[in-house]
């Protein structure tokens, strides 16, 4: 057995089981409260369950679950999208695909690789890898959850028919994937909309508020890429420095069980300060990856969709515009004044209509980004600390135990 190192409880072992969610704040409304309650890991899909709690008319009980997947819920998000109803609205970001194939990879790896490493180092690369496959399923789970919680944070999309089935109706969706030809035909679309941005790039906007979102929106989302990069490389880098630890608290260990002489008590405990830095490492690289990676990656889809919001405008206004021209074409050749008449009231109504909403929501996604942002970093600051500290403790209690059995050493000499 090895010496145990003191440990302070409220540094080293506060938080050890603390579950650690998607940090997006949203506004409480118990009036139709949304959380996934389970979620089943399968070989090529995740099953959820999603449960929900509401006492708005719309629904026939007042607490029920279904069991969805990935599929339904970007079903969903695509029905949003498809609606020109929503036109004016920032649709919340779909959730990402589960992806496990990295960490089972990792695990098929080492566990190829078993016959060249310790036992005892093996096992605690096997747990490390455990470890990190549970954190990208508890994160996935939390993107689908987040996605819901927006959409019933809504006025609107909350109030959505297909919102209701799918929370609702008990039975499978019978949602399939897109074939070949419906994912050519998205990929026309993308295309199209990449390049009418382009053709719409230089088109003046008489309204300031949009013309600096515009700017703003373009900028921040090139800034907040770059960013998540620099997030992922930092949180690489703390769990490739765990792993390290890993490697040397196995080969001190090794140490200690061929010496025979008081050198043994010596890399037994530098061993277990080793393996107690290996976890502090690890939840530092869990924290910021949480706290600052995932709010990062999670804004850099919410601004597209602001982008995608201030497309669907600049649009209006182009077709208002020309509309306009239309009518001015008709009226000079007296021909077709009325149907051009109205094209043209049907545009300014959609382009004001547009205008007036999207106003709002920008509005409101500023709030909610620097809400998130100023809450998920001071939190993050804090563990940082925290962390830190606890660290600084630990390696202060090896060295001072390592200098009083150094000091018992030499009276036993004497």
């Amino acid at each position: 057995m090895m010496d145990g190192l003191d440990d302070s409880p409220d540094l080293l072992a506060e938080d050890e089981n603390k579950p650690r969610t998607e940090s997006v704040d949203l506004t409480k409304d118990d009036t139709l409260a949304i959380d996934i309650s389970d979620a089943l890991s399968e070989r090529d899909r995740v099953k959820f369950t999603v449960h929900t709690k509401t006492t708005l008319p719309d629904f026939r009980e007042s607490e029920f679950s279904v069991v969805r997947q990935h599929e339904e819920f970007i079903w969903l998000h695509d029905r949003f999208v498809e609606n020109e109803e929503y036109g004016g609205y920032i649709i919340p970001p779909a959730p990402p695909r589960p992806d496990f194939d990295a960490s089972r990879e990792k695990l098929q790896k080492l566990g190829e690789g078993e016959g060249t490493m310790t036992k005892e180092e093996f096992t605690k690369m096997k747990q490390e890898l455990e470890a990190e496959y549970l954190a990208t399923f508890k994160k996935t789970v939390a993107m689908h959850e987040v996605f819901l919680q927006r959409l019933a944070a809504h006025p609107a999309f909350r109030k959505d028919t297909n919102f209701r089935v799918f929370l609702e109706y008990d039975q499978d969706l019978s949602v399939r994937l897109k074939n070949k030809k419906e994912k050519l035909g998205w990929f026309i679309k993308s295309m199209s909309q990449s390049v009418d941005e382009v053709l719409l790039s230089n088109q003046k906007d008489a309204d300031e508020f949009f013309e600096q979102e515009k700017g703003f929106l373009v900028e921040y989302h090139n800034r907040i890429a770059q960013s998540t990069k620099c997030a992922d490389r930092m949180t690489k880098m703390h769990k490739s420095v765990a792993d390290s630890y890993i490697k040397l608290s196995t080969g001190l260990g090794s140490l200690a069980t061929c010496e025979n002489t008081e050198l043994d008590k010596v890399f037994n405990k530098v061993s277990e300060c080793f393996e107690k830095s290996r976890k502090l490492e690890a939840r530092v690289s869990s924290d910021e990856d949480l706290k600052l990676s995932d709010t990062l990656r999670y804004y850099l889809r919410d601004t597209s969709a602001a982008k995608d919001l201030l497309y669907r405008r600049t649009r209006a206004l182009a077709d208002y515009e020309n509309a306009n021209k239309d009518l001015d074409k008709a009226r000079a050749k007296n021909r077709n004044v009325q149907q051009a008449e109205q094209a043209q009231q049907r545009a300014c109504e959609k382009y004001e209509h547009l205008s007036d909403l999207a106003k709002s929501e920008l509005t409101d996604f500023k709030k909610r980004r620097v809400g998130a942002f100023r809450k998920n970093l001071v939190e993050l600051a804090e563990l940082e600390i925290k962390h830190a500290k606890a660290l600084n403790q630990l390696y202060r209690n090896c060295i001072a135990q390592l200098k009083e059995d150094g000091r018992g050493g030499k009276a036993q000499a004497q």
